[in-house]
């Protein structure tokens, strides 16, 4: 298969594919096994209950201590309620970060030594927690929602309140041409420049009115396509236009979006060299190259500005003790 990346009007796709008769009549048997869940979704309609939290996040992190901050107050001023956090044998000061969160009850940690412990931690969330939260998200500590239409997170799920799960793209950003950088600077502020388009990848809130599968074939890859279950019948996500997502057919009825999912992967060089070597929550051997760096990296010629309508909020809520 050519490495060369293959795109369409909206996104660039981050695992090249091969478009042959194969490819057509696999197109062909989704859009009928689409229409299958396009019902499955009427039958299903969800009556949300009125739980303690109506957006949550969960992830888990190792050595993010510098990032946590922000991380935390961004997502609080778009309307996340609280936090699931699952910590991956971190050895450095983050629990003086995130203390004061856990003594408000903003934060719940959890501590999850298991080695490539992702998806066994997003598995232990929904057990656990659903039962508190009408959306759980998994996102990463590099990742920020934004929404563009709407100010805050909220408004734009409860548009999908009968839908098992929806997916946010990346818009993938890179070095904006820092080999390093003072690490006191916010993350969301220092970077600009991203791809020209979508990745067809991104990261799915769970709508927990609908079952989950913790058995199913389909849970495995549940941090980029979450399969929700109803009545036994495994159910996949839907993007921000309401459009059914399968790995290789996404479509995006309009070329603006509501909301993105910035997704900041390297950072600054070093930032990006210091976390490939000190190990992943999933890949067992990281595969984040000097090869796969230059990969995205050279696909960044995009500004995006979109975060910036919330830097004054969290500039100000960094600052408060």
């Amino acid at each position: 298969m050519s490495k060369e990346k293959r795109e369409n009007k909206n996104f660039l796709y981050d695992y090249p594919r091969k478009i042959n008769f194969k490819y057509f009549l696999k197109f062909i048997f989704v859009k009928i096994e689409n229409l299958f869940y396009r019902i499955c979704f009427i039958l299903a309609a969800r009556k949300s209950l009125d739980k303690k939290y109506r957006v949550s996040v969960c992830t888990i992190f190792k050595d993010e201590a510098p990032y946590l901050k922000e991380w935390i107050e961004y997502h609080k001023i778009i309307g996340v309620d609280h936090f699931y956090l699952y910590n991956n044998n971190s050895s450095d000061d983050f629990m003086k970060i995130i203390t004061p969160y856990i003594k408000k009850g903003v934060v719940t940690l959890i501590d999850w030594p298991m080695q490539q412990g992702q998806i066994k931690a997003y598995k232990d969330c929904i057990r656990k927690y659903r039962h508190e939260s009408n959306w759980i998200g998994f996102i990463d500590v590099d990742e920020f929602i934004v929404p563009i239409k709407e100010n805050d997170v909220y408004s734009f799920l409860k548009k999908f309140k009968n839908r098992p799960a929806v997916k946010l793209y990346w818009q993938l950003f890179g070095t904006s041409g820092r080999v390093d950088r003072v690490r006191t600077g916010l993350v969301t502020e220092d970077f600009t420049i991203c791809w020209r388009k979508y990745d067809e990848v991104g990261k799915c809130f769970y709508n927990t009115a609908y079952d989950f599968n913790f058995n199913s074939p389909k849970s495995k890859g549940m941090h980029h396509f979450f399969w929700a279950s109803w009545k036994g019948i495994d159910l996949p996500p839907v993007n921000c236009f309401d459009s059914i997502c399968q790995r290789g057919f996404e479509r995006a009825k309009s070329v603006d979006f509501p909301i993105q999912l910035n997704h900041y992967f390297t950072k600054s060089f070093n930032e990006y060299i210091e976390k490939t070597t000190r190990g992943d929550v999933f890949f067992k051997v990281n595969p984040h190259n000097i090869n796969y760096f230059y990969r995205h990296e050279l696909l960044c010629t995009k500004k995006d500005y979109s975060v910036y309508k919330y830097l004054i909020k969290l500039k100000l809520a960094m600052k408060e003790k």
